[in-house]
């Protein structure tokens, strides 16, 4: 039986897109700007826009970063969509899962971004003085999706290595019988 590609990990992405826009929407509804409702000593809801990338870098400039992140985003989710095209939906299924989260995350920011000019951040999490940037759904299916893509590499290193040993203990293996029957 054929196994399918890693398009069969599409759903994912949808859910998760459709997650972020749902809490998005839910916190907008509820929360005036910079409103914070605390939730845990160390985490709160606040309803904050980001115009720049990820750590509300280039927030400052004058615009133009709007466009350039909706066009990388949109570019990144090209090659996601056409790489998971090329893979084995069941065999690859961490790499699918990882680029289907990654694809996900982009999407669901670049929405924001192309509607709103800016993508909405309402999770912030601190320790006494010192916080974390805001950050939304979104931008956790991209962390999670990026350590998922790491620790793929890192097996997939790990079983390279492993058919290598195989193979070379294979030839030496045979290279012995060889030697033995002479």
């Amino acid at each position: 039986m054929k196994e399918g590609s890693g398009w069969k990990w599409l759903p994912l992405t949808v859910s998760v897109i459709l997650l972020d826009q749902l809490t998005k929407l839910l916190i907008i509804d509820r929360f005036e700007y910079g409103e914070r409702l605390e939730v845990l000593p160390v985490l709160d809801l606040i309803l904050v826009y980001n115009t720049g990338a990820a750590f509300s870098f280039l927030a400052t400039a004058s615009g133009w970063q709007r466009w350039f992140f909706a066009a990388l985003a949109i570019g990144v989710g090209a090659v996601i969509v056409v790489w998971l095209k090329r893979l084995k939906a069941r065999s690859q299924w961490l790499l699918c899962s990882a680029l289907s989260l990654i694809l996900a995350g982009a999407i669901g920011n670049v929405i924001d971004r192309i509607r709103l000019g800016h993508v909405i951040d309402f999770v912030l999490v601190y320790w006494k003085d010192s916080m974390f940037p805001a950050f939304n759904v979104a931008d956790s299916a991209i962390t999670v999706g990026a350590v998922l893509l790491l620790l793929d590499a890192l097996l997939e290193t790990r079983r390279a290595k492993a058919r290598t040993v195989a193979v070379s203990s294979g030839k030496s293996s045979v290279k012995a019988d060889n030697n033995s029957a002479a």
